[in-house]
């Protein structure tokens, strides 16, 4: 029987880590005039001009680019002013000439954007005198900005002519033609219209709509491939912005279970024969729509569900589906086949575990697909020993992910640096490249901008912020970062206390920013409650900066580990993002509590629950990670016995996270007769801290409604005098 996977990798020694010294080095690149070469052709005249402002009616933007030497735009007298025209499509710009009046510039950007809105410089030049600029520049773009900076004079800027010089469409959509998986064992190739072709991808994360934004970046860092979980009809302007410039697409077809847990659905792949016919017919229709789309590379049929079929079924019956799964799988492939011979079917899943299964029952697929992170590197041992007769590609990878990272001492997963994170990528790339003949390439994990907890984690620009691992890639893919401005970089953090910081109270966190370009840098703190109350969200937070240099941050009210992150930002788009965590506790109370180590009693507790039994002492036995946890039902209550009269100024009570919203606390002298001292109609969960001075020997929660679906839990109840 073929042990089944249970983890998307396994534990192995750390390769050999590459130094970020290439990675971090920059160089200047000075301002030259280059001829125009022969495929140049002049995008700028006639085109639609516009400026920040003009001087009059007489010097519009428009004259700038009307091909007339006699005519002029200017603007007013003032630093900052701007020209820009729209090409009308995305162009590789390769030349600008600058014709300028006696009022020209001194210093400007030369800027390009894909929507005019969102400009990168590529060129700034600064000593200028005037005359005639000719200006070498790399780049694509569908609007070219000049950017004043300083003027030579007391005038505006003013150019007879603005001439933007190179090819239009952008690097040219790749040849079309049949791909293909070509060769014999241990000797494959992927070829493209008979071209060779390694696949240098990433997996794909903005929306559609903003696929014109970002895909020039893509192709920029040197990949000529992305890939995506679903086809259907919104796929088509993805594929449109990706062929446009020479970019193929990996289109993936989703099927239950997916990954796990929040994938959505348990499918029986033994007896639903309707949910399979169904998914046959949906796929074929979209094949049918995109097979002779140029930009499509391949058709990826599912995403870890070999492995993701563990949360539905277990022991025989999990068997039974695994192999049921990939059978329908193959259905798929041929499916495919009969619909589109000229582009190959792969299926990935989470790691080799699950490649028995396609090597038992999916004959038809033309290649394997997996998901390897930390241990990008056993792929190819366990590709040998398997004795596996079709290549393959990774379709994530990068640096070792939450499930395979050991714990800190608050008991969560470390998250590499972004050093190591960078050193990840480079790794996982050399480990592909390294299984000749057999690795057919890789698409990255992840183009993506989400800056909430999976996208710090993975992201190569979360929040549209490059970090160290996109230039780790765009190295791997081109070969080079020469030129690149990149991230400041972030070492030796700490957080103090990092395990006990007082709820409302501050903590300390230390960081050492370098900019290796050294640029100045702005520094953010955010703070994340993925452990604490599963908000994956980082929220802002302000902070004050200590006379050392450290900053001073208070806690959340809500209690559990927090993650806390520094975001140092170079203002040209790159960041660098540490992050540690931190616990959270109920703040230290004055005085003795009363109640600790007392008999304490509840109207109900549970007995077997997750992490029960959890009576009712344990709400008063001083131990944080124990509790008292009662039935799911209103009303309840919990009542301590002091022992004796006793005086009393204060309480301090430290929910689980079902706690209570609404609940009285109640005293009496002889545990029959009952006074409310303390009402409460809004609680929230968090630690709640209240003064209510009384003499009394029993003290009481009485608690009306819930704040969960939960019954009413309490770690510490909490009476001090």
């Amino acid at each position: 029987m073929t042990t089944a996977p249970t983890t998307r990798s396994r534990t192995r020694a750390a390769a050999s880590l590459v130094s970020l010294g290439a990675l971090l080095a920059t160089s200047l690149t000075a301002l030259a005039a280059a001829p125009a070469s022969a495929a140049e052709t002049l995008l700028s005249q006639g085109r639609t001009a516009t400026a920040s402002s003009t001087e009059g009616a007489a010097f519009p933007a428009s004259a700038a680019v009307d091909g007339d030497a006699g005519t002029r735009w200017a603007s007013q007298w003032s630093d900052g002013q701007w020209l820009q025209v729209d090409l009308g499509r995305t162009a590789t710009v390769s030349r600008i000439v600058l014709s300028w009046e006696a009022a020209h510039a001194t210093a400007y950007d030369i800027q390009l954007s894909d929507n005019g809105t969102d400009w990168r410089t590529v060129k700034s030049v600064t000593g200028a005198d005037g005359g005639t600029d000719e200006v070498a520049v790399t780049g694509t773009g569908r609007y070219v900005r000049l950017q004043g900076v300083t003027r030579s004079g007391g005038y505006g800027l003013s150019l007879w002519e603005f001439k933007v010089y190179g090819e239009e469409g952008g690097t040219p959509p790749q040849s079309g033609g049949a791909v293909r998986v070509t060769g014999s064992q241990g000797n494959w190739q992927l070829t493209v219209g008979g071209q060779p072709y390694t696949v240098k991808g990433v997996t794909w994360g903005p929306s559609v709509a903003d696929a014109g934004r970002y895909m020039p970046d893509v192709k920029a860092m040197g990949a000529n491939t992305i890939r995506t979980w679903g086809t259907d009809g919104s796929t088509k302007p993805l594929l449109d912005e990706a062929a446009a410039r020479g970019i193929r697409v990996m289109n993936g077809f989703w099927l239950q279970p997916g990954g796990g847990p929040g994938s959505g659905g348990c499918v029986n792949y033994v007896t639903d024969t309707a949910y399979k016919t169904n998914m046959l017919t949906e796929f074929a229709k979209w094949v049918e729509t995109y097979k002779s789309h140029p930009a499509t590379l391949m058709w990826n049929v599912g995403n870890e569900s070999v492995l993701g079929l563990q949360n539905c079924y277990s022991g025989t019956e999990l068997e039974a589906q695994r192999n049921a799964y990939t059978t329908f799988v193959n259905d798929v492939a041929k499916k495919i086949h009969s619909i589109d011979p000229d582009h190959p079917v792969t299926s990935t899943d989470a790691w080799t575990g699950a490649w028995p299964y396609y090597k038992r029952n999916a004959p038809d697929l033309d290649l394997y697909s997996m998901n390897a992170y930390g241990d990008m590197c056993g792929v190819r041992e366990d590709w040998v020993e398997g004795g596996y007769t079709k290549p393959y590609l990774i379709t994530e990878t990068g640096p070792a992910g939450e499930w395979e990272t050991p714990k800190d001492a608050n008991g969560v997963a470390e998250e590499p640096t972004d050093v190591q994170k960078a050193e990840g990528y480079t790794r996982a790339w050399n480990c592909v490249t390294g299984h000749q003949g057999v690795a057919l390439g890789a698409t990255v994990f992840h183009y993506g901008t989400e800056h909430d907890f999976g996208g710090v984690w993975f992201n190569l620009l979360p929040d549209g912020l490059r970090r160290l691992s996109y230039y780790a890639v765009k190295k791997a893919y081109t070969g080079s970062t020469a030129g690149d401005n990149t991230p400041p970089v972030i070492t030796n953090m700490t957080v103090t206390p990092s395990g006990s910081a007082p709820a409302g109270g501050e903590f300390t966190v230390r960081a050492d920013v370098r900019d290796p370009d050294g640029d100045p840098v702005t520094t953010k703190v955010f703070l994340s409650g993925n452990y604490a109350n599963g908000d994956k969200r980082l929220i802002e937070t302000p902070y004050r900066r200590n006379a050392d240099g450290s900053l001073a941050v208070t806690a959340p009210a809500k209690l559990g580990v927090w993650k806390v992150y520094v975001q140092a930002e170079d203002g040209r788009g790159n960041a660098g993002i540490e992050t540690k965590s931190v616990k959270v506790v109920a703040p230290p109370v004055a005085g003795t509590n009363l109640a600790q180590g007392r008999p304490t009693t509840a109207s109900s507790s549970q007995a077997s629950y997750g992490d029960c039994p959890c009576p009712a002492s344990h709400a008063t036995d001083g131990n944080p990670n124990t509790r008292w946890a009662s039935d799911w039902s209103d009303p309840q209550w919990i009542q301590v016995d002091l022992g004796a009269v006793r005086s009393f100024s204060r309480l301090q009570l430290v929910w689980n996270p079902a706690y209570a919203r609404s609940y009285e606390v109640q005293v009496s002298d002889d545990g029959q007769n009952w006074r409310t001292i303390h009402t409460q109609t809004a609680g929230d969960g968090d630690v709640d801290s209240i003064e209510a001075a009384a003499t009394a020997r029993h003290v009481r929660l009485h608690l009306t409604a819930r704040g969960t679906g939960w019954g009413y839990s309490l770690h510490e109840f909490g009476v001090y005098s």
